[in-house]
């Protein structure tokens, strides 16, 4: 089954708010090799005007995969997530992640393109703080390969 065209502007519900915990952001960090003081130290974070430690921007990506998996279950999707390729990720910010934010994420499907047998989705999730400000938007698009 092909990729839905008709799932282009399609917006999904707000996913139940994330908050963001000091060790994940710890943890994030060093998985990803993140060696500057503000990811792990709450006193280098706070000295540079930070209320706890900050997430590498990539840390985005867990607040986002609620949206995206909201998007790979939808039944008329047409998406075989054992077909699926990540074929880009960009991040636009308006503030940094710090430890303690409660963040929400809204998914809308930006965009669906066939090239030859494959189709290309694009995803924007905006990501806002409790206050509903704002935080990032990642945007993910996934290739899904056609039949072989």
């Amino acid at each position: 089954m092909p990729v839905n065209p008709e799932l282009q502007g399609r917006v999904f519900p707000p996913t139940e708010p994330y908050l963001v915990g000091r060790e994940k952001v710890r943890e994030f960090s060093r998985a990803v090799f993140a060696s500057n003081p503000i990811n792990l130290d709450v006193t280098a974070a706070r000295a540079a005007g930070y209320p706890d430690v900050v997430a590498p921007p990539t840390f985005a990506v867990v607040v986002q995969e609620s949206t995206l998996h909201q998007l790979l279950e939808e039944p008329d999707a047409g998406i075989d997530f054992t077909r699926v390729v990540h074929g880009d990720q960009r991040f636009t910010f308006t503030r940094p992640i710090v430890a303690g934010d409660t963040l929400t994420a809204t998914l809308t499907v930006a965009s669906v393109k066939s090239l030859g047998g494959h189709s290309m989705v694009t995803a924007e999730s905006a990501i806002v703080d409790a206050d509903g400000a704002h935080v990032v938007t990642a945007i993910s698009t996934l290739v899904v390969r056609g039949d072989e």
